[in-house]
């Protein structure tokens, strides 16, 4: 919506007085305070907001947020293609070419012309509430995004960088397999090696390895991978070397991302990309990986359309029906809450 105000929210941090948008990743390192959207494919956008305040996210006003009917979702891979899909990264994983693939899919369904990105943050922190919550709307800049993201990308404080990927998702701690323990550890190496590309040497270590994390539906592996920023290094070489994350494309990256491009048929967008924000007078961001994540598209006639992404690791391992429930599994509460049929919502 074109009159509606830029605004960005992570957390209790509500973001206004919008001042600059640019790609340019070296103005992280400039001053003032920045929301950052990097989708999948490599646009980035970078706003500057003059005015930073504590507020907490409103409770949701009845009739503010007019989510799609449930029934109005569609997929960019259906069953039959997605299972296909993991069959297919089977046989490169059997031909040597890959260890671990996320084979991904892209869910959408019309929304209201007026369909605004901060009503539905209000529902999703009431519904499915999240450590990497977020929102950028920058109208006139083709960024309206609303994540429930669990999974931290970057942190930067200072020289020190942070990430936390996630591999490995039941609906309970009983139901994680062997599987989801081997697919952590995989991504876990591939983040040492990209943190390590601009870290000083010696300084990459995982504090955390496959610790549990309970969320909303389910239950997730989380690691940690910290490093010391080499001299010099800054936010374009961190996001040089580390994007996009590994938890979404797989090891080795290179061969991941050739073979998602094969498979994939819709663009991934803000989903699995980089969502958050960046204080340069102080040195100090936290970007999501941005799964959970909802953004809206709009053509220039006034259509608007919701989506939201879902994907799950593949390995040797994997069993194609077993791949398709675990994307439902994530994509089913996040749906039902944006589309005001979760019960707990109260909606």
């Amino acid at each position: 919506m074109s009159d509606l105000p830029a605004l960005a929210r992570f957390g209790d941090r509500l973001a206004t007085g919008l001042t600059d948008v640019t790609s340019d990743p070296a103005a992280l390192d400039s001053s003032g305070f920045w929301a950052v959207a990097a989708d999948y494919e490599g646009r980035l956008t970078c706003a500057r907001f003059r005015d930073v305040q504590e507020t907490p996210v409103p409770a949701p006003a009845p009739g503010r947020w007019h989510g799609p009917a449930a029934a109005d979702w569609t997929s960019s891979l259906d069953h039959a293609a997605y299972t296909a899909g993991v069959r297919r990264i089977r046989e490169h994983i059997a031909a040597g070419e890959v260890y671990q693939v996320n084979l991904c899919r892209v869910l959408s369904a019309p929304v209201a012309p007026d369909a605004d990105v901060d009503a539905l943050t209000a529902v999703l922190a009431h519904g499915n509430p999240a450590p990497y919550a977020g929102t950028i709307r920058l109208p006139g800049h083709g960024v309206e995004i609303a994540t429930a993201s669990p999974e931290l990308f970057l942190r930067r404080a200072g020289r020190t960088v942070e990430s936390g990927p996630i591999k490995g998702t039941a609906r309970t701690e009983a139901e994680l397999l062997p599987k989801d323990h081997a697919e952590n550890v995989m991504i876990v190496d591939l983040v040492r090696n990209d943190i390590g590309r601009i870290c000083t040497t010696g300084s990459v270590t995982v504090p955390d390895l496959c610790a549990v994390e309970k969320h909303p539906g389910l239950v997730h592996l989380v690691s940690t991978v910290r490093g010391e920023l080499r001299p010099g290094a800054g936010w374009p070489d961190l996001l040089a070397a580390a994007f996009p994350a590994g938890s979404i494309t797989g090891a080795p990256k290179s061969s991941a991302l050739r073979i998602i491009d094969a498979l994939e048929t819709a663009p991934r967008g803000p989903y699995c990309g980089g969502i958050g924000w960046v204080d340069a007078d102080r040195g100090t961001g936290e970007l999501a990986v941005g799964i959970r994540t909802f953004w809206i598209d709009r053509d220039p006639g006034g259509t608007a359309v919701l989506r939201f992404g879902a994907g799950a690791g593949i390995t040797w391992d994997s069993d194609p029906e077993g791949e398709w429930r675990e994307t439902e599994l994530k994509a089913a509460r996040l749906l039902a809450v944006a589309s005001g049929t979760y019960a707990e919502t109260g909606l």
